[in-house]
Formats: C-alpha cells, structure tokens, sequence
C-alpha cells in the first residue's frame, strides 16, 4: 500500500508574452500583489516559435519568465492560472489580451504547465483547469516530451529553467533548516 504524503513545495514560474514592453511594470506588480515578490525576472528573450499570439499581442513579442521568491503548494496551481487569466483580462484592451501569461510549478524532477486544453496527456486538476507535464529533469536538465511546445524546448529557455532550478534548490534546503 502506497502512504500518502504531501510533495515539497514548487516554484511559482510565470512566462510572460507580450509586444507591449512598457506596460509590463503594470502586470508585475499586479503579480507581485497576487503571488508576492519576485525572486527572479529573466528578460526578455526571443519568442519567433509561432505566429499565432500576434493577432491578439501584435507583432515583434518577446517573453520574460518571472519566478517568484515564496514556494508553493503544488495544488495551488489551478488557483494560479485562474488568477493569471483574470489579470489578463484585467489588462486587455477591446477583447485584446495585450500579455499572454503562462504559469508553471518547478520542481526538482519536472516542470508542469498551467492550461485551459485538455489534451490525452494533460490531467485534470480544478475549475477547467489542466496540468500538463511539460519537462522532466534527467541527465542534470530539463527535457522536452513528444507534447512539449518548441518554445519550451528551446535551449535558452531550458537554461534558464535550469538556473531557476539551482535556486530553487537553495529555497528548499533554507524550507528544511528553518524547520
């Protein structure tokens, strides 16, 4: 018989999508209001994977991935992308989301995507909302699966997951010493 027992806690990673660089101050602190301060802001990075987000963010988008400096329980993640989705709607001009923002839990052994599609590999978590294992971490990084999106197995993009990694780490051993 297998014992329940409850996972350390996660990484709170958003990637940000937008064209609009300088409004992005707004979003931030509205993140920062909704999951505390930020521990990490990587940015910006190149983002020419797909051209489907440049009709509603317009044309020339870049991301910036945004890791937050408190762990969190791992099943908060449905809550997290229900927030997200409503600071996009909180930011969006006629209908137009002007950021596209894509929460995701890192731990020591993958990284898992927040997301509104169901998918054959996606589990279901909460209020419409799925998990979808985007990255396992074997042979000292992180690796794409036969789903995962090109831009999230672009190499930049896994190193900087891979730097986020090694703190989150730290965050982990600083958790256990306080106990």
């Amino acid at each position: 018989m297998s014992v329940p027992s409850v996972p350390e806690q996660a990484m709170l990673v958003i990637s940000v999508l937008t064209a609009v660089e300088g409004n992005l101050t707004l979003v931030e602190q509205a993140a920062e209001e909704q999951f505390g301060p930020l521990c990490e802001k990587i940015g910006p990075l190149a983002f020419g994977f797909t051209a489907y987000y440049d009709k509603e963010l317009g044309s020339g988008i870049r991301r910036w991935v945004w890791a937050f400096d408190t762990l969190i329980d791992r099943n908060r993640l449905a809550g997290v992308k229900l927030a997200t989705n409503n600071l996009e709607s909180r930011f969006s001009i006629d209908g137009k989301r002007r950021f596209n923002l894509d929460p995701g839990l890192l731990t020591l052994g993958n990284f898992v995507l927040a997301t509104g599609k169901n998918n054959a590999h996606r589990i279901y978590l909460d209020r419409g909302i799925f998990a979808d294992l985007t990255l396992i971490y074997r042979a000292k990084t992180y690796n794409p699966l036969e789903w995962t999106y090109p831009d999230w197995a672009d190499s930049e993009l896994l190193n900087v997951l891979n730097t986020l990694r090694e703190s989150y780490k730290c965050k982990l051993a600083d958790t256990a010493t306080r106990r």
